[in-house]
């Protein structure tokens, strides 16, 4: 504790020690304050050093840097780096902590050029290149970004560079360089977890479940508790449908990261599966208190309450989804849907405008597509707009007939073509025979 008779007893014999042993008695005090982060009394022992001194201890200059920035006053914290600095302008630490700290504060040029000047004196300096890598993608120059983190690996591989290169490339729509990269870096660290989870994941998206589930089964023989690869497991098996397996695999990531937004979405859209709608909404709510600006949680809730009839709170949830991401065609899809319940069919039309524009149909997958063109049919036709319906029902109807013909033939085979729509033949017989006039599709 602070305050306990051991270490008064302690700063009184550093303190008398000082004039007799010299510098280095004190400089080994403060050291041992700020490793037992005792840093009230750290920073109280610092100060007399300070005053004896002059100014001109720069050990005690970095250790009051040091606590400044854990304390969360990045420039006070950076004016005593650079003080430190001017007092031994070869020493590349106090260059480094220079740079962080301006980088910290958003200077990231300016922290370029501080690491730049350490690199004159320590050319072979892996961290240098690294956090110069840093700077650089945060101004969005991303291949000189990955050249400098490339640079940084000759010198010295490092997972987090290899992390670093990996996720650029991910980003930039490289998924096989990215994988490439991670495979080198399990080549050089095979046990590590947090790259066997990334790749495992980036494997997923692109449709490699074989090799994704191994390397999630990999990341969990080593570490059976580590909570990134059992929430991306649960994601897995939850998108397979086996939603109770998913939520034994989400309870044991809970106790490990209780404060995850994506581990409560998920969990939310577990008990939406099991139609446990109050359970739902109350884990989707957790995961808007803890991330507040996740458009996809804001969307999940939205629909939960397009399912459970309260239109208004579902309007409000989608639009809240929009104004953080104004991409995705899904949400204006489920917006215009919304929209029609409230009987606002002229904007319900240009909700539907909207996602048919952000989701053209393409050779790869006409599904986004030809559910927006059926939920347009449909709520024309209930608002009465039946050429409106007509034109819908037959652009869907020639995009149903190319996913048919995708999946080799016949309906009674494929029974869900549309993912997320699972009455969608349903349906298509229904307005067929509505609008068409014909028995069956």
């Amino acid at each position: 504790m602070t305050n306990s008779p051991q270490l008064a007893r302690e700063h009184r014999a550093a303190r008398q020690a000082a004039p007799s042993v010299g510098r280095d008695s004190r400089n080994w005090y403060i050291n041992t304050l700020y490793v037992r982060h005792e840093f009230d009394e750290c920073l109280e022992f610092i100060e007399e050093c300070l005053t004896e001194s002059k100014g001109l201890n720069q050990y005690a200059l970095y250790y009051k840097a040091l606590i400044h920035r854990q304390q969360g006053d990045i420039r006070s914290s950076l004016q005593l780096f650079q003080a430190a600095a001017c007092l031994d302008p070869l020493n590349v630490d106090y260059l480094k902590h220079v740079g962080k700290s301006l980088s910290l504060l958003g200077q990231h040029q300016a922290a370029i050029e501080i690491y730049t000047e350490a690199l004159k004196h320590e050319p072979e300096d892996w961290e240098l290149y690294f956090n110069i890598g840093v700077c650089q993608k945060y101004l969005g120059d991303h291949p000189t970004a990955i050249n400098s983190f490339r640079a940084a690996n000759e010198i010295q591989r490092h997972d987090a560079t290899f992390t670093e290169i990996a996720e650029m490339d991910a980003r930039e729509g490289a998924s096989e360089d990215a994988i490439e990269t991670y495979n080198e870096a399990l080549e050089f660290s095979p046990e590590n977890t947090s790259i066997l989870t990334r790749l495992g994941v980036l494997l997923l998206k692109t449709g490699d479940s074989y090799r994704a589930f191994e390397c999630l089964g990999n990341s969990l023989v080593y570490d059976p508790k580590d909570p990134r690869t059992i929430l991306a497991a649960g994601s897995v098996i939850q998108d397979h449908g086996d939603v109770d397996v998913a939520l034994v695999k989400y309870r044991v990531a809970a106790v490990q990261t209780p404060s995850s937004a994506e581990l409560w979405n998920n969990v939310g859209m577990c008990f939406f599966e099991k139609r446990k709608v109050v359970a739902a909404i109350a884990c989707l709510k957790r995961a808007v208190s803890l991330e507040p600006f996740q458009w996809k949680v804001h969307f999940n809730l939205g629909l939960l309450h397009l399912y459970t009839g309260q239109y208004a709170s579902a309007f409000a949830f989608f639009s809240a989804a929009l104004n953080l991401e104004p991409e995705p065609s899904l949400v204006y899809m489920y917006l215009g849907i919304t929209l029609s319940r409230l009987d606002d069919y002229t904007n319900s039309r240009n909700a539907y405008a909207r996602a048919l524009g952000t989701a053209t149909p393409t050779e790869d997958d006409p599904t986004p597509t030809a559910t927006t063109h059926l939920n347009c049919c449909i709520t024309a036709f209930n608002h009465g707009d039946f050429g409106e319906a007509k034109k819908h029902f037959l652009i869907f109807d020639g995009l149903y007939r190319t996913i048919e013909e995708d999946n080799g033939g016949a309906e009674e085979h494929h029974p869900d073509l549309l993912p997320g729509f699972p009455d969608a033949i349903e349906k298509r017989d229904i307005m067929g025979a509505l609008l068409l006039g014909r028995e069956n599709s």
